[in-house]
């Protein structure tokens, strides 16, 4: 029998894959005696069935049923008891944190009879019906789909009648007319009453936190975040606190350290006489911790107690919801809290330095895009002219430029046409996900560092400031107003997410400090920021402790792709240790560009040695300034790999020109019949060789192979500038790489060509030279026979971009743009397999090819020179499956860096071969 409901005692801290993160948290408090008001969580198995059946499976109704009964036993009241009643929520909790994305119903069990009874318990009127007014509001909303403005205007148009600001001032009688009001809508939106029966209303709200896994909103963010649409949600049925009874109670959120910067401390925010999700809604401005310790030191002191108890139990940074009710603390919720880029490598060594992780798993506790977060360029606080708006909390620290736009559709539709965009909103709610997503920035007028907009900005890394009280945001009239200034939407404005600042107009950025400790080392680094900046001085010692411990224990080499001596050089100073690919075809672009259309075209051997004889020094002096910048590592240089209409003049273009040539001479016009004549002969070798699928065409090996001397000229002038490097001193490493091969013979033909001309060069330079020939392994025929290919290549390099477009059958510039968005939106893909590998289909070519090179030559290199190289999922993979080295362009060698090390530390280290 399959078990759906767990009691709270029964659960712990390892069980999220059964109980959800919220679940197994709340059991693992519960074992640690902390003050947990009792519940009950059911499985995320059970909503896997639902999901599946459509229907909540019959034994779940039992379970239920045992599990309530119980909880009524332990409390000594029953749920909507009309004289004491016993009141739940209903809350979702996913494996993954999912903040604000699915659906939370409180009050449940209070009807027309049982709010009497809340008014006896509490002996507070209108405490009793705001709990009732808000059941109707959240179930309404939450569970019979209707929209929660028409909820939001009526309690406006209430408020305005009062003559009231805030719901606080409504009295029992405002709260019991709007209560009444709130039931009309349900029966008139709905077409039925709002149901008495306290089982029927938590049945529904249980159904209700299911559909919200598959709400529009929920699988945006799991889209974003790649976390599985079939994991399902728990459900977590807990007894009712309120910290709504008076000035003695409230509700809060707290974290153990600042989740925006790292800094050791308690932060969070309270509100007094407040419910539920009042502070992530970022409706009303919160009060701080310190606040919450002048107003009930009791509480306060059981609140540090418990938070310090958490982060040693859990040994991170713990994300923490609290209330209190008439000055008793209860712990609603606990996990590791997101965190910020910055704030996760502080912490990580903060750990270290008290002694409660190892390095290896501060190393585990960090990620290469948060990393890649941290070398975004940041404002130039020196720049002149800058016009501040306004202050408010730091959220989500980086730098944001962009046109103002107060809605999440303007945002969405703005982004899909290049621009970038900062949405701003008074406070943002869960439907404006689309738009956050969409934004270089969020801003907001209220809430503080736990509302809604902060802690999924945060999540997502995206800069965001949030509490600018100073802005009066008009989202009707789409304005921001600051006392006489008027900042329209669509004008730019700039947020900077590590102060708080937020300006009118564009600001100038600098490097940021992680990019200069790159460049010139940590000395330099913390040697040119401010003597009191001691927070940002802790962030570049956190990312060299981390990356240097990283490159100790990673077996995986890290290469660039370049193509000059500039990008070799920038690529060796962030700590590439060689070259994966060295494209030259790139070399051939610019003034260049007409003498190999001169060796392609040739008809006659003179003009060929013509072409060849100016291309041979040209590509001699660029692999001698690339040698000379990677002296002593491995050089991985790719012959000539274009598609062919890339070095022939447009096919269109030259028949217009002949044509109107033609035309014009038949009536007489000056043209020059010599000039016409080359253009004719030009015109139709370039039909000749014209291709309708040039990407599947005439290129890489096959090139070298039907042009005569077009491969032999790149390995002489390989060989040749090696020589040169050996006699100036150096201690060159190329290698020579043979693009596109599918066939063995292939092979064969360029490495039986290649060894007779470094030979000669050896001979004649009087210098041993050993340059070995490898295989860039980007076709599946040639993974598939990678046994026959490796008994002529010393290496394989995956060029896993055109091995994804040829095993998918995928033209990566036409369809990421055409099709991709309406693939992953109906989940035939999750990622695109050109960002993150395709581990189920390119990545078993890899594995197989892997295998069965190795079979057949052990000492086989491997390496990966596509983008995936930087990827940090896909580094992972690269480690398991067994490469030598991965290889991305120079900006992503810190990433794959750090990413290597984590994968080594993640499977125990050492060589999986």
């Amino acid at each position: 029998m399959v078990k759906y409901v767990y009691d709270f005692s029964e659960g712990n801290k390892d069980q999220k894959d059964l109980l959800g993160g919220k679940g197994a948290n709340l059991a693992e408090m519960t074992r640690l005696g902390l003050p947990v008001p009792p519940g009950f969580t059911i499985t995320t198995e059970a909503c896997r069935t639902y999901m599946e059946q459509g229907d909540l499976p019959p034994e779940l109704r039992v379970e239920v049923t045992m599990a309530l009964r119980r909880l009524e036993d332990t409390l000594g009241r029953s749920l909507g008891d009309f004289y004491d009643p016993l009141l739940v929520s209903v809350r979702s909790g996913a494996k993954f944190s999912m903040p604000g994305m699915m659906e939370t119903v409180l009050n449940i069990g209070l009807n027309d009879a049982s709010v009497q009874g809340l008014t006896k318990f509490s002996g507070d009127e209108r405490f009793a019906w705001d709990s009732y007014r808000r059941l109707i509001q959240m179930f309404g909303k939450t569970v019979l789909d209707i929209d929660g403005d028409k909820f939001a205007h009526a309690l406006d148009t209430m408020k305005h009648a009062r003559g009231v600001t805030a719901d606080t001032d409504l009295t029992a009688a405002d709260l019991q007319e709007l209560v009444e009001h709130f039931k009309g809508i349900v029966r008139d939106e709905s077409g039925r009453e709002f149901p008495q029966h306290p089982r029927e209303q938590l049945d529904l709200a249980i159904t209700a936190v299911f559909n919200s896994w598959n709400t529009d909103r929920a699988r945006l963010y799991r889209r974003r975040e790649r976390i599985p649409n079939d994991l399902g949600t728990a459900v977590n049925v807990v007894t009712m606190v309120f910290g709504n009874l008076g000035t003695d109670s409230g509700t809060g959120v707290c974290f153990t350290r600042d989740p925006s910067t790292g800094k050791s401390g308690d932060y969070g925010d309270y509100l007094p006489n407040a419910q539920g999700e009042d502070v992530v809604a970022g409706i009303r401005n919160t009060l701080t911790l310190a606040d919450f310790e002048q107003l009930d030191p009791a509480s306060h002191g059981e609140l540090r107690q418990a938070m310090r108890r958490l982060e040693t139990h859990y040994r991170d940074l713990c994300d923490i919801e609290f209330t209190v009710e008439r000055g008793k603390l209860w712990m609603l919720q606990t996990r590791v809290g997101k965190r910020t880029a910055g704030a996760a490598f502080r912490i990580a060594t903060q750990l270290v330095d008290e002694h409660l992780i190892t390095m290896d798993e501060a190393l585990e506790r960090v990620t290469g895009a948060q990393l890649s977060k941290l070398m975004f360029p940041q404002f130039d606080s020196a720049s002149e002219g800058r016009v501040l708006l306004g202050t408010g909390m730091a959220a989500s620290p980086g730098a944001a430029v962009g046109a103002a736009v107060f809605d999440s559709v303007t945002a969405q539709a703005w982004a899909a046409e290049g621009k970038d965009v900062i949405l701003v909103r008074r406070e943002t709610n869960p439907d404006d996900l689309g738009g956050m997503i969409a934004a270089v920035g969020v801003l907001t007028s209220r809430g503080g560092k736990t509302s809604h907009a902060a802690v999924v900005a945060r999540g997502m890394g995206t800069t965001c400031v949030v509490g600018a009280e100073k802005l009066d945001v008009d989202v009707v009239k789409r304005e921001i107003r600051v006392g006489k200034k008027v900042v329209k939407e669509g004008e730019v404005i700039a947020i900077d997410g590590s102060s708080g600042e937020v300006f009118l107009g564009s600001v100038p950025v600098v490097p940021s400090p992680v990019v200069r400790y790159l460049e010139e080392g940590l000395d330099a680094a913390l040697a040119l920021l401010p003597a009191d900046d001691e927070e940002t001085a802790e962030l570049v010692r956190a990312v060299d402790r981390i990356l240097t411990h990283a490159d100790a224990v990673r077996r995986l080499r890290v290469h660039a792709n370049a193509d000059t001596a500039e990008d070799a050089h920038r690529a060796r100073i962030w700590g590439a240790q060689g070259i994966g690919l060295c494209r030259t075809e790139h070399m051939f672009l610019g003034d260049r560009r007409v003498l190999i259309e001169r060796l392609i075209l040739a008809q006659e051997d003179a003009e060929r040695h013509a072409a060849l004889d100016a291309l041979l020094p040209l590509q001699r002096a660029d692999f001698i300034d690339i040698l000379r910048e990677m002296d002593g590592l491995p050089t991985t240089i790719r012959l000539i790999d274009p598609p062919l209409h890339e070095f022939l003049p447009d096919l269109t273009a030259l028949s217009v020109k002949v044509a109107l040539a033609t035309e014009r001479l038949a009536n007489g016009a000056d043209v020059d019949p010599a000039e016409l004549e080359r253009d004719k002969v030009l015109l139709a070798a370039v039909e000749r060789m014209h291709e309708a699928n040039p990407m599947l065409g005439l290129r890489g090996v096959r090139l070298g192979i039907v042009v005569p001397g077009l491969f032999a000229l790149q390995i002489r002038a390989v060989a040749e500038a090696a020589a040169q490097r050996i006699k100036d001193g150096g201690r060159p490493h190329a290698e020579i790489m043979i693009p596109l091969a599918a066939s063995v013979m292939e092979l064969h033909l360029i490495r039986d060509e290649a060894e007779k001309i470094l030979a000669e060069v050896a001979a004649a330079e009087g210098v041993e030279l050993h340059i070995p020939i490898g295989a860039m392994i980007e076709l599946p025929r040639a993974a598939l026979t990678a046994d026959r290919m490796a008994g002529v290549a010393e290496f394989f390099s995956f060029g896993t971009n055109d091995l994804t477009q040829t095993t998918w059958g995928f033209s990566r510039d036409d369809v990421e743009g055409a099709f991709f968005s309406e693939y992953t939106e109906r989940g035939v893909i999750s990622v695109s397999p050109f960002e993150t590998i395709d581990r189920s289909g390119v990545g078993r070519l890899v594995r197989i090819a892997v295998e069965e090179g190795r079979s057949a030559r052990p000492d086989l290199t491997l390496g990966v020179c596509g983008e995936h190289g930087g990827d940090p999922e896909s580094v992972h993979f690269f480690h398991e499956v067994g490469l030598d080295y991965v290889s991305c362009s120079p900006f992503r060698v810190p990433v794959a860096r750090l990413e290597a090390g984590r994968a080594s530390v993640v499977t125990g280290g050492g060589d999986t071969r």
